[in-house]
């Protein structure tokens, strides 16, 4: 018993060593490593124009990351890293900061409390989605409350309160091609599959390459419709409209080792403006963390 004791003192002992070093392994010093996404991504457009730096240019020495998987390992493997991403997409393998000390939740996207937050749509060709009874019954599915309550489990935003349930029309066989944004691309496989258990004889298949993508395909027919993550830009695809599946959050992320918590919209803007002057840019942890 006396050996146990000793064991479990030492383990303890142990531990509250390793938790000690834990806590200091975080330099403060270091500077921070910025990542972001792509041009042409949706995330990108729709966050850079949330913070105030629509249209704008990268830093100097950001790192860009293609693909939402790919901030993810990122951050989830640089203890330095900041990083934005879909909150649908986002893993536990980073940690989610407050924005202005608002939590990015469900219910604070749908309240509006949460500043960083976009539309996830389809667009598409009227003439072509009318003429075809399976793209007009894949539209009525994404408006259902079968679809609606796949998009509240999967972490999303609901935005149709009042949604019927989706109604199979057994007669309909065929494929749809849906690309583009890979924020909205794993949501879309769920509902893809759910609407395939109705409507046994057809195939909806999902691709991505980011917004920029589901502009080009949708406006040149290559895919019935096209999923972009950010606002609506006519100009971009003049000949479709487009439609709201669900409302999304931008999660600013860092790694779990990081000990900062919470960051506010002006130096998120500080961090990613190619105009800062030298003087008042942030470039070290520090500065957000105190020394």
């Amino acid at each position: 018993m006396r050996k146990n004791a000793v064991s479990s003192a030492l383990a303890l002992g142990l531990l509250g060593v390793l938790a000690a070093c834990g806590a200091r392994a975080f330099d403060a010093t270091k500077s921070i490593s910025i990542t972001t996404r792509e041009d042409g991504s949706g995330t990108k457009s729709a966050f850079m124009d949330l913070i105030g730096l629509k249209g704008q240019s990268d830093i100097l020495n950001v790192i860009v990351a293609t693909g939402t998987a790919a901030v993810m390992q990122e951050v989830g493997g640089n203890p330095y890293a900041l990083a934005y991403d879909s909150l649908g997409y986002v893993t536990s393998k980073v940690k989610k900061l407050q924005v202005d000390g608002v939590e990015v939740t469900t219910a604070n996207i749908q309240s509006g409390a949460y500043a960083l937050s976009r539309p996830l749509s389809v667009i598409y060709s009227t003439a072509t989605v009318s003429a075809s009874p399976l793209a007009t019954s894949y539209l009525r599915f994404l408006a259902s409350s079968d679809a609606q309550s796949i998009i509240s489990d999967s972490g999303y935003v609901s935005v149709n309160g009042a949604a019927t349930a989706y109604t199979a029309e057994g007669s309909l066989a065929g494929t749809l091609g849906v690309s583009g944004s890979t924020s909205l691309q794993p949501l879309m496989i769920l509902l893809a599959a759910r609407y395939e258990t109705f409507q046994t004889h057809a195939t909806v298949e999902i691709s991505g390459g980011g917004t920029g993508t589901g502009y080009t395909n949708a406006e040149n027919g290559v895919s019935t419709f096209g999923m972009i993550s950010a606002e609506f830009e006519a100009t971009k695809a003049p000949d479709c409209v487009s439609s709201v599946v669900a409302k999304d959050g931008i999660a600013v992320i860092v790694n779990p080792a990081n000990p900062l918590t919470s960051i506010s919209l002006g130096d998120l803007k500080n961090l990613f403006d190619n105009t800062e002057s030298d003087s008042t840019k942030i470039t070290t942890w520090s500065q957000l963390i105190g020394a």
